[in-house]
């Protein structure tokens, strides 16, 4: 939906620092250009495990970075107890990129399209849909409302065709 450019450009301009990410093949394709914007102050930190990217990034917050984590909604179930530790327990207000498996495609049979905003609601985690590539705008505008807030936020990115 996004190119790797594109998405390096609304982060830089929004200050983040690091990019905590697990990539999937949404995401995967802005590697490259993640990567490449470490010159530009932008760094990638891969993670093996979900999990691993809420502590990261809660790190890099309590350092005085300011980290966005990327992984896909299975990793988002997966990680579910590392998360509600950082956001909860220790209060940061972490923000992530969470690709929306099988979003736009609702004859697929997948569970995770099913649970992931039901998911969301019961952590009480604010999150907006970006299903349109015109919607882009919107990761901006909610992580802007959800650091004002002080508290964390989820933008999901649609997976599947258009």
């Amino acid at each position: 939906m996004f190119t790797g450019e594109e998405i390096v450009t609304e982060l830089l301009t929004l200050g983040i620092t690091h990019v905590v990410w697990l990539p999937d093949s949404t995401l995967g394709p802005w590697e490259q250009a993640l990567q490449a914007a470490s010159a530009r102050g932008l760094h990638l930190v891969r993670v093996c495990r979900e999990a691993e990217a809420w502590a990261i990034a809660m790190g890099l917050e309590l350092g005085g970075a300011r980290p966005i984590v990327m992984i896909q909604c299975t990793g988002l179930f997966d990680s579910g107890d590392s998360l509600r530790s950082a956001l909860y327990d220790y209060g940061m207000p972490l923000f992530a990129v969470v690709g929306y498996r099988n979003a736009l495609n609702p004859t697929a049979n997948d569970s995770a399209r099913d649970y992931t905003e039901p998911n969301l609601r019961s952590w009480n985690i604010s999150y907006q849909l970006i299903d349109r590539p015109e919607k882009l705008g919107e990761l901006a505008a909610h992580y802007q409302s959800c650091r004002a807030a002080g508290q964390p936020g989820v933008v999901l990115l649609a997976e599947g065709k258009l």
